[in-house]
This record gives structure tokens, C-alpha cells and sequence, in this order.
């Protein structure tokens, strides 16, 4: 067809019209993310980041269609801190920004503030924080996607007991919502075992000297001593302890099970640390290796300690928003109750507190100040 000089015009707007209708078939949806991003605990906030940014890469090629519209996924993502105060302000800015998906925080201590104002924003929270206190609100739509402090503290508990053969333990936590927690359930579970708590010592997450209350526990001669804290205390503790000739074993939650560990203190950690993490042996998982050579690929950084529940709960969020066909957290939250879902660090179903119902359990140690595995409950 000859197209004719006042012809073009129609055409231009046509292709307007077009463009249009093509830009009006596409639905943005705000995933957010919050977690320490600056600090000590960067390393943490980055890799949790890190997880959703893989998936949120993975659901835009995927091109979902939900209610006749192609999902178009973002990622805003702010630094709380691992502080209460910056952490519910980071959760307003995004309540605020119309983001109807969190995926965080880390920290306990933001996480339970935090999720009041989810809650009453109509944000689904998808959080790592362990306290027992996070899923006790009574707020629907709030996910923790590893397993809490009683099954972590309880695990470390029976490791020191019928592994390690302890009689007597040591305990010290930094005060935090997530060590006095994880603290707190290691101590019911060792006294159910028959262990003895010799000493129970308390510092802060800015500590670096540990010297004195090391001491003091030094001479009640514990074969163990659980850490409620964050690896930036943890790994200059494990320092002083060997300074100090201590033959104690140092225990802890999840936090201890970072390469960050390893980076901080050398080989002062080899078979000295061990710790408990939520999920299973990446490395013995079907999809695990493929997820941390892909993870490797993309950031050139190794996967730390929750990189794949958090990669694993965007997916999550993703399929259910194709079940429900809807984006509309509470149809989504209401698919994600009631169905399942099998990631890459274990099998993602909920009760109707949020907690993971079967959350695999695996025990660290160190070799070459590498966090290895050892078992898995």
C-alpha cells in the first residue's frame, strides 16, 4: 500500500495508540526488601538482597500473566540497620510507596516493630527473624521463612548433649531481640537435657572485648559456651577464647553459620564454632549446587546463610500469584496458606501463625574457616 503524505499523521497516532495498549497490558509490582545494608551485618542484608534480586530476574522472564496483565516485577530496597527505630521507618517508606510485598527484616529486633506496620499497610512480611515474638502479633499475611529460635536454640542444645557429650555449658548473648531469644531457648533445652548452666554472661552487638566475661566463664569450666549474637561479635569471642586457651566449644544460631565467620576469624573458628541454621545442606539438596554456582555467576559472591530462603519465598509470592490470579496480597497470602512450595533450601508450607510447619534444621562447624556441614534435623 502507498502510504499517502496525510496518511502519517493517522499512523503516528496509531503507533501512540499501540504503544499504549502494549504499556497498559504490563503490571508493576513493588517487591521490597529490608535489612542491614550498612554496618556490620551488611554482608547479611546484601546477600538476603542479593536472593530476592535473583528471583524477581528469574519472575520477569518468566513474563507471569495475572488478570490478563504481564507482572512486571521491582525491587526497592531499604537499609534498615538492623535498628528498631530506622527499621520502622524503612517500613513506612515502603508502606508509604504502595509496596505491597517485604521480603525482611533480618534482625528480630526490627522484625517485630516492623510488622505492626505492615500489618496495618496490608504488606505481606516474609522475615528470617527468629524470635518467637515475630509470629506472635496475631497478624495474617506475616511469613517467617526459616525456622525460629526454639527449633535452632533446641537443636544446639541436643548437638552440645548427645554429640559434643557436654555436661556443663556456658551461656552469653548480646541483649538483642534475636540473641536473647535464641539465647533463651537454648537454656530450656540443655536444663530438659540435663545439662548444667554454669555461668550466663551478657554484652551488646557493639562489643569487641570479651575478655572479662570470657574469664569468668573460663574458670567454671564450661565444655561449651552457646553465643546468643551476630558473627562481627562472635568471630573476635572465638579469638579471645583461643587466647585464652579455652577448650570450650563456642555454640550459636544461625548468624554464626556465615562465611563472614570464617573471614573475621581465621582459623581461630575450625572445629571450634558450631551453629545452627534454618534449611537443609544446600550441597545434598537437589537444586542446591545449581543455585549457588547461578548465585556465584550473577554477584560473583558466595551465598551466605539465607540467600535461598529468600530466593525460594520470592518465587513462592510469584506462584501464588498465578494461582490466585490476583496480586492482591491477602488472595495471594490466602493461596500460600493453604498450598506449598518446594525451593531450592526445603519445602516452603505454613500454619496460621506463619511459621514454616516442617523447617529443616542443619548443624555448621568450620574447616579451613569455611562453614561446613554436618547434619541435618
Amino acid at each position: 500500500m502507498k502510504i499517502k503524505p496525510n496518511m502519517i499523521p493517522l499512523l503516528g497516532v496509531m503507533a501512540i495508540a499501540f504503544a499504549g495498549n502494549a504499556k497498559a497490558q504490563e503490571q508493576v509490582v513493588k517487591i521490597g526488601h529490608t535489612g542491614p545494608l550498612s554496618g556490620a551485618n551488611a554482608f547479611a542484608g546484601k546477600d538476603n538482597e542479593n536472593g530476592v534480586r535473583l528471583a524477581i530476574e528469574e519472575l520477569n522472564a518468566k513474563k507471569i500473566v495475572v488478570a490478563g496483565k504481564t507482572l512486571k516485577f521491582e525491587l526497592h530496597s531499604e537499609d534498615d540497620q538492623c535498628d528498631a527505630k530506622t527499621g520502622v521507618s524503612a517500613a513506612q517508606k515502603l508502606v508509604d510507596s504502595g509496596v505491597k510485598f517485604v521480603m525482611g527484616p533480618y534482625c528480630s529486633g526490627v522484625a517485630i516493630p516492623a510488622s505492626r506496620v505492615y500489618n496495618e499497610g496490608g504488606t505481606m512480611m516474609s522475615t528470617v527473624g527468629t524470635n518467637p515474638k515475630v509470629t506472635q502479633g496475631g497478624y495474617k499475611n506475616l511469613f517467617r521463612i526459616v525456622a525460629g529460635d526454639s527449633q535452632i536454640g533446641a537443636s544446639m542444645a541436643a548437638y552440645a548433649a548427645n554429640v559434643l557429650k557436654a555436661k556443663k555449658v556456658g551461656v552469653i548473648d548480646d541483649r538483642t531481640a534475636f540473641g536473647q531469644g535464641v539465647a533463651e531457648e537454648f537454656v530450656k533445652e540443655a536444663k530438659n537435657l540435663g545439662l548444667t548452666v554454669v555461668g550466663q554472661e551478657f554484652t551488646t552487638d557493639k562489643s569487641v572485648d570479651f575478655s572479662s566475661i570470657l574469664t569468668n566463664l573460663k574458670a567454671k569450666q564450661p565444655e561449651v559456651i552457646f553465643f546468643g549474637g551476630y558473627a562481627p561479635q562472635a568471630a573476635p569471642m572465638t579469638r579471645q577464647m583461643k587466647r585464652l586457651a579455652m577448650p570450650a566449644k563456642l555454640l550459636g544460631g544461625d548468624t554464626l553459620c556465615s562465611p563472614e565467620m570464617g573471614k573475621l576469624a581465621a582459623d581461630a573458628v575450625n572445629d571450634t564454632v558450631f551453629c545452627a541454621q534454618g534449611g537443609s545442606i544446600l550441597e545434598k539438596a537437589a537444586e542446591g549446587p545449581a543455585f549457588k554456582a547461578k548465585y556465584k555467576k550473577r554477584f560473583n559472591l558466595d551465598a551466605d546463610a539465607y540467600a535461598a530462603s529468600f530466593y525460594d519465598q520470592t518465587l513462592f509470592i510469584g506462584e501464588a500469584m498465578q494461582k490466585a490470579n490476583s496480586i492482591d496480597p491477602n488472595k495471594v497470602g490466602a493461596e500460600i496458606y493453604k498450598s506449598s512450595y518446594k525451593g531450592v533450601a526445603g519445602t516452603y508450607a505454613y500454619d496460621e501463625k506463619g511459621n514454616m510447619k516442617q523447617a529443616p534444621v542443619t548443624v555448621f562447624t568450620f574447616r579451613n574457616a569455611v562453614p561446613t556441614p554436618l547434619a541435618s534435623y
